[in-house]
C-alpha cells in the first residue's frame, strides 16, 4: 500500500514499535542512546501481542517496524512476528549489526512471517561505519547479515544517516547497495537527538543537492529510494519535474498537472506514529512527545484522536516559513526537528532553504550558529 493511499487521520503508514534500548552498539546518532541493560519497564511479550492487535485496528496490512535498540535482545521476537503476521499486519525489523543476528535468527523470523530486514550502513567500509558504529566488526557482521537474509528468501533494506561525518560516503553506500542487492535505500536526514546531538548536520543548501541527487539515483538504480525526517525531498522532486518538463509551472511551484501535490507526505504524527519500550506513545522516535500510553489508551485512539496527533496532521497549524510555504501540504517540514531546535513541534524545519516568495517573517537559522548561505526562494 502505497502513502498516497491512506487516508492518515485514520491510520499511520508506518508503526515503529521499540522492543528495548538496550543494544550492544555505542553509535553516534543513536536516538534512544542505547545502553546494555534492558529496562525493567519493557511491554511485556503480552502486551506486545495486544499492541498488535489493536494495531490491527486500523486495517489490513498495517506497516509495522519492529526496532530498537537492538530488538534481538528480546527473545520473543519470532513470537511476536509470527502473532503479527496472523493478524495480518505486514511486520518488517531494524535489527543492530551485531552478533545477535545470526543465520539461524534471521531463518527463524523469516520463517514467522517476517517480510522485510532493515540494516545499517554508515559508510562504505569497515573503516568508516565501525568508525561511526562505535565497534569494530559491525561493517563484517551488517553484511554476513545481508548474505543470510537473501539465503532466506528476505528482503533487505538499508538505512543510512547523512550528517557531516557521512555525506560524502554516500555515493560509495549507494554502489554497495547494488552489489549487496538491496530492496530500498532509506536516507535519514539527522535529527539532534540522543547521542545525535554530538553529530554535525549538513547545512540547508546542501541537504537541498543531496535530495536531487538522491532523486536522481532513484531513477537509474534498481532499489527504491526513500527519505526519513526530510520531507522536502518531495519539493526538491517537484521542482525537478517542473524545471524538466516544459509544460511545469513556473518557479517550480506546485500546480494542479503535477500530480505528486494531491499525495501528503508523511511527517511526525501524520503517516507515522512511534511506540516506545514503555509504552508511550510519540508522533516519531525523534520527538518524545508523549499523546498517551498503550497501557491505558489504545494505539489507534491515540493517534486518531490525541491533541498532539491532530495537531500535527493539520499543516495550516504551522508557523514561520512552513506555515506560509505553498508546499507544506506535500512536504510539512521535519516536526521532530523543528522540535529538537526550538522545542515547538509546530516549527519551521531548519534543514529546508527554501524560502516561501513573500515571506518576510523569521527564518530558523536566524538565532542559530547557521546562516542564510544557499537560502534560495521562490522568486
Amino acid at each position: 500500500m502505497r502513502p498516497g493511499n491512506l487516508d492518515t487521520s485514520e491510520r499511520p503508514f508506518v508503526l515503529i514499535w521499540e522492543l528495548t534500548q538496550a543494544c550492544g552498539l555505542a553509535c553516534d546518532h543513536c536516538r534512544a542512546d542505547a545502553k546494555p541493560q534492558r529496562h525493567p519497564d519493557e511491554l511485556s511479550t503480552a502486551e506486545g501481542k495486544a499492541l498488535l492487535e489493536d494495531a490491527a485496528e486500523f486495517g489490513d496490512g498495517q506497516l509495522v517496524v519492529l526496532s530498537g535498540g537492538d530488538p534481538l535482545v528480546r527473545d520473543d521476537v519470532p513470537e511476536l512476528i509470527a502473532h503479527g503476521d496472523d493478524l495480518g499486519l505486514r511486520m518488517t525489523i531494524t535489527p543492530s549489526g551485531t552478533g545477535s543476528l545470526t543465520a539461524d535468527r534471521i531463518e527463524e523470523m523469516a520463517d514467522a512471517g517476517l517480510k522485510r530486514m532493515a540494516v545499517s550502513l554508515d559508510g562504505a567500509s569497515p573503516e568508516t561505519h565501525d568508525a561511526f558504529r562505535g565497534e569494530d566488526g559491525s561493517f563484517e557482521e551488517t553484511i554476513r547479515a545481508v548474505e543470510d537474509a537473501r539465503e532466506a528468501g528476505l528482503p533487505v533494506q538499508v538505512n543510512t544517516t547523512v550528517c557531516q561525518q557521512t555525506v560524502a560516503e554516500l555515493p560509495a553506500i549507494r554502489d554497495l547497495l547494488t552489489e549487496i542487492g538491496a530492496v530500498m535505500w532509506s536516507v535519514f536526514f539527522l535529527v539532534p537527538v540522543g547521542r545525535g546531538r554530538v553529530l554535525e548536520p549538513i547545512a540547508p543548501d546542501r541537504a537541498d543537492a543531496v535530495m536531487e541527487w538522491l532523486h536522481e539515483v532513484s531513477d537509474t538504480e534498481p532499489f527504491g529510494v526513500k527519505t526519513t525526517e526530510a520531507p522536502q525531498y518531495r519539493r526538491v522532486a517537484m521542482q525537478r519535474r517542473a524545471d524538466e518538463d516544459e509544460g511545469g509551472q513556473s518557479g517550480g511551484r506546485p500546480g494542479p498537472g503535477d500530480g505528486i501535490e494531491r499525495r501528503t507526505g508523511i511527517v511526525a504524527g501524520d503517516g507515522f506514529a512511534f511506540v516506545s519500550h514503555t509504552g508511550e506513545v510519540f508522533p516519531s522516535g525523534f520527538l518524545p512527545e508523549s499523546a498517551g500510553n498503550v497501557r491505558d489508551r489504545p494505539v489507534t485512539e491515540l493517534y486518531r484522536d490525541s491533541e498532539l496527533f491532530r495537531s500535527l496532521r493539520d499543516r495550516d497549524n504551522l508557523s514561520g516559513k512552513c506555515g506560509a510555504c505553498p508546499y507544506r501540504h506535500v512536504c510539512g517540514g521535519s516536526r521532530s526537528r523543528a522540535f529538537a531546535h526550538t522545542g515547538d513541534p509546530l516549527a519551521s524545519d531548519p534543514l529546508c532553504p527554501f524560502v516561501p516568495e513573500g515571506y518576510d517573517g523569521p527564518l530558523p537559522w536566524d538565532d542559530t550558529e547557521g546562516d542564510a548561505r544557499g537560502v534560495s526562494t521562490g522568486d
